[in-house]
């Protein structure tokens, strides 16, 4: 079952807000969102990400949860996924359905529930591996699975600038035969990876009960190790992935 709120540092509450129950109900409430927040927070997650989750801890402090309260930034970031494919989808001559699956695909499937089992995976680790033993003067806390959620949200955004957006405008060049497709091809995706890996520290480092959290700079190194192995075997990931949707 997952959690619906941690206790705060210093202090415990005899039962724990619930955090779905009003998370889901405002995403059919558009007028209850704060669509100029979720833009800065967007903004700030190319130029300055650690503003970001500086914001967290005070959302800490006034809200008494980690998690966003608010859906409208997922519910922007699927909007915004949902042009990106409509346009990929318009420039390689996919079909109404086609192009209705890969929507709905890239959507649900990619962002949503990718998302979720990623973010469970962490939820899972940073409560079972991660969190420093409470002493008797502090109340236990624990890693939100929405809050986890938002991080890998937080995370993505400029992976879909990288992949789905400057991309885009790149397939024609990326799709070429040739090794300068193949060199740039790869370093966009290593490049989109090693951000959305770094961000997902961020994320995690900024809680003062987590311990160990370079943890999720590791696949950064891979990435790293990786990239120059798959550009001398002549693997075009952008290629790869065009031809399993437009093929």
């Amino acid at each position: 079952m997952l959690p619906t709120a941690s206790k705060g540092r210093g202090y415990s509450t005899s039962r724990p807000a619930p955090i779905f129950a009003p998370y889901l109900r405002r995403i059919i409430k558009w007028q209850q969102m704060d669509i100029e927040y979720t833009f800065w927070q967007m903004l700030h997650l190319f130029t300055s990400p650690k503003v970001v989750y500086q914001h967290t801890k005070y959302h800490k402090q006034t809200k008494n949860q980690w998690a966003r309260d608010d859906p409208a930034f997922v519910v922007i970031l699927c909007l915004f996924l949902v042009f990106a494919t409509s346009a990929y989808c318009a420039a390689y001559g996919a079909s109404f359905a086609h192009a209705t699956l890969t929507v709905f695909s890239v959507v649900f499937v990619h962002f949503i529930l990718a998302g979720a089992i990623l973010a469970t995976i962490c939820w899972f680790l940073t409560n079972s591996y991660l969190r420093e033993e409470p002493n008797s003067h502090v109340v236990e806390q624990r890693v939100e699975w929405l809050y986890a959620f938002d991080v890998h949200c937080n995370s993505f955004f400029p992976a879909f600038i990288m992949l789905y957006v400057i991309q885009y405008f790149l397939s024609p060049l990326l799709v070429a035969h040739g090794f300068i497709p193949v060199l740039l091809s790869n370093l966009l995706f290593m490049v989109a990876i090693t951000y959305y890996n770094y961000l997902n520290f961020l994320g995690y480092d900024v809680l003062p009960f987590l311990d160990r959290t370079t943890f999720f700079l590791y696949p950064i190194g891979l990435a790293i190790i990786l990239s120059p192995l798959l550009i001398l075997i002549g693997y075009n990931p952008t290629r790869h992935i065009m031809s399993l949707y437009f093929s």
